[in-house]
C-alpha cells in the first residue's frame, strides 16, 4: 500500500491495468473494511501484514534497513521482530483509516491521548497560527479526525499525487469527510495557500519527514544524511506561525498515543534558508527521538537516507 506519484511529462495518461487494480483494492478496502466487526479487522489486518512480512518483498526489505539505521546495534532476529511489528503497525494505520469514516466522534475521542496538548490549544488560541509538523508515525488520519471533531477545529494540508488519479481522488474525498482542506502537493501554489491561511490565525499540518523534491534540506537523522522538506520552517519564518513538532505511536491497547513537543523557534541570525535549515535539523532531533522510542510504528517503506540513492537517482 505504498504511495506512488503520478506519471510525468511524456508518459501514458491512461491508467494501466496495475492502477486500475489498485484503486480497486482501496476501493474494496474503504466499502468492506468499515463494515467488519472491529475483532475481525484487527485480525484481518495482522493476518494480512504477517503475510506481507513473510513474503519480504520490496517494502517490508527496505523497511528493515530503515529499522537497521534506527536500531544498529539489533540483532538479525531483533530486526525481524521490529519489521514484523512494523507491517503490523502500517496494517493497524491502514485498518483504523478505512474504518474511521463510520467512528463516531465519542469513539475518536477515546481513541486518542495526546500529552501536552496545551501547547496546540494555547497556540491555536492565540490566533498566531499554527503548524503541526509529524513523521509517518502512528496514524496521522484518525490524529487528523481527532483534530476536528474533539478540538473542533478544521485544517488544512497537502496530499501528494497518487496514481491512478482516480485513487488521489478517493483519499482526498475521504481525508475531506474529516474535516481537512486538502490541497495537491503542486511548487509554489500550495505554500502560497498555506501561508494565507497561517496569517489568518488558521491550522496546517504537515506530514514532513520525507522530501520527495529536490529542493529538500539536508539533516543528520541517526548518524546518516537526510533531506526533510524545508516548508514548515519557511512557512514559519514567513507567516509568524508557531512551529510545532509532533510524534504519535502505538502501544498494546486500541488507543493511539501523542505528544506535542515545544515550538522550533525561528533563529535571529541568517539567511532565511540558512534560518530554516537550522529549524529543520531541530525538527529532525525531534522526530527521530521519537521514532527510536517506537521505531516499529515508522512506516518508513521507502528508501529514506541519501546514501541510499544511485547516481542521479532520486526518492521516489
Amino acid at each position: 500500500m505504498a504511495r506512488a506519484r503520478t506519471s510525468g511529462a511524456g508518459e501514458s495518461a491512461g491508467p494501466t491495468v496495475r492502477d486500475r487494480l489498485t484503486d480497486s483494492l482501496y476501493a474494496l478496502g474503504w466499502g468492506g473494511v468499515k463494515r467488519l466487526p472491529e475483532p475481525t479487522a484487527v485480525r484481518l489486518g495482522r493476518r494480512i501484514a504477517d503475510t506481507a512480512w513473510k513474503r519480504r518483498g520490496k517494502g517490508v526489505v527496505q523497511l528493515e534497513r530503515n529499522l537497521a539505521r534506527v536500531v544498529p546495534d539489533a540483532s538479525p532476529e531483533r530486526l525481524a521482530e521490529l519489521s514484523r511489528a512494523g507491517m503490523r503497525s502500517y496494517l493497524r494505520y491502514w485498518m483504523e483509516s478505512f474504518r474511521l469514516p463510520v467512528w463516531s466522534d465519542e469513539l475518536i475521542a477515546e481513541r486518542v491521548v495526546i500529552h501536552d496538548v496545551h501547547r496546540l490549544t494555547d497556540g491555536i488560541a492565540s490566533d498566531r497560527g499554527v503548524i503541526l509538523a509529524l513523521p509517518h508515525l502512528g496514524n496521522w488520519d484518525l490524529a487528523a479526525a481527532w483534530l476536528t471533531t474533539r478540538l473542533r477545529t478544521p485544517f488544512t494540508t497537502v496530499a501528494e499525487r497518487l496514481k491512478p488519479e482516480s485513487l488521489y481522488d478517493r483519499f482526498v474525498a475521504y481525508r475531506e469527510s474529516l474535516g481537512m482542506e486538502v490541497l495537491p502537493h503542486e511548487g509554489g501554489a500550495a505554500f502560497g495557500t498555506l501561508a494565507r491561511r497561517l496569517r489568518a490565525g488558521g491550522l496546517v499540518c504537515l506530514v514532513a519527514d520525507r522530501d520527495l523534491s529536490t529542493s529538500g534540506l539536508e539533516v543528520k537523522f541517526f548518524g546518516d544524511t537526510a533531506r526533510m522538506p524545508g516548508g514548515p520552517a519557511m512557512l514559519a519564518q514567513q507567516t509568524g506561525a508557531m512551529l510545532l513538532p509532533v510524534t504519535l505511536w502505538f502501544d498494546d491497547t486500541p488507543v493511539l498515543k501523542g505528544r506535542v513537543y515545544p515550538p522550533v523557534e525561528v533563529p535571529e541570525l541568517g539567511t532565511r534558508r540558512e534560518k530554516a535549515q537550522v529549524m529543520t535539523q531541530a525538527m529532525a532531533d525531534v522526530f527521530a527521538s521519537g521514532i527510536a522510542e517506537h521505531p516499529e510504528d515508522w512506516h518508513m517503506l521507502q528508501r529514506f537516507w541519501v546514501s541510499d540513492l544511485g547516481p542521479g537517482e532520486e526518492l521516489r
